[in-house]
């Protein structure tokens, strides 16, 4: 099938794929809510309620306690998502899925094209993503940073050998730039804010995701540039999956340097 054939069946799957509905305003803060709110809570109500309960010296037992915490409310976002696709669509088909959470392909604005050689634009992205994490932030509490935490003697320490924590972790980071956090701002979000928020609705998703780290105040501030070097390419592609390649390129250095802490 040459690549005409191939646009022209695009064009008619999407023009016969069931319309996204709109969400309104209240609607969309209630759904941020659902989210932020959960994630506030157990960082800052339950883990410190539970630390006590883990064993080790230092900030050891708050890592555990914050690791545990945060990885359910992730994994809450992705059950979050799926039921609200569910609710709306009255199935979890993967056509279905794929149409209403954007998950395809990256399509060209200019030339409509589909795929192949649009996945480069992902690149200068990643490399802004990048960058972004050498912009200094507000100071984190030293017993809630898991970078200065992973970087630190005891966090090495801790981690060498720990498979079991290790896998923790990763589940967690799986589900924070693919399964949960992308999925519902990028994926279920934003493409039900256009028609609360008009051509800006990339502009206010952007803000939405970095209010939305009230577990972590201290990264609001740097999560604001996102909207440029996330949502909006998200957006102008119309595909989820270019935010989430962007996103999980912090979630593969992390992975890396788990791993090799647990190897050292």
């Amino acid at each position: 099938m040459d690549a005409t054939a191939r646009s022209a069946e695009l064009l008619r799957s999407r023009a016969t794929a069931p319309a996204i509905p709109q969400y309104r305003r209240g609607a969309i803060v209630a759904v941020w809510a659902a989210a932020a709110l959960p994630m506030a809570a157990l960082a800052w109500l339950v883990a410190p309620a539970l630390a006590h309960r883990f064993g080790g010296a230092g900030h050891v037992p708050m890592a555990k306690a914050l690791i545990t915490c945060l990885t359910a409310g992730l994994v809450w976002q992705s059950f979050l998502v799926l039921a609200l696709i569910r609710r709306e669509r009255n199935g979890l088909g993967w056509s279905g899925l794929r149409d209403a959470l954007w998950l395809r392909a990256p399509r060209s604005p200019r030339t409509g094209r589909t795929g192949g050689k649009v996945w480069f634009v992902v690149v200068p992205f990643v490399l802004a993503f990048g960058a972004e994490q050498l912009v200094p932030s507000l100071p984190a509490p030293s017993d809630r940073d898991l970078g200065s935490f992973l970087g630190s003697p005891t966090g090495a320490a801790f981690m060498h050998g720990a498979w079991i924590w290790a896998a923790v972790l990763l589940v967690s980071f799986l589900f924070n730039t693919v399964l949960g956090e992308e999925l519902l701002f990028r994926g279920f979000l934003l493409p039900r804010m256009r028609d609360a928020f008009g051509r800006r609705d990339w502009v206010a998703n952007g803000v939405l995701f970095a209010a939305y780290h009230l577990h972590m105040p201290w990264a609001i501030p740097t999560s604001l540039l996102d909207t440029f070097i996330i949502a909006y390419p998200t957006k102008r592609y119309r595909s989820a999956w270019v935010g989430i390649a962007v996103h999980s390129s912090q979630s593969v250095f992390l992975a890396a340097l788990v791993l090799a802490l647990v190897l050292r």
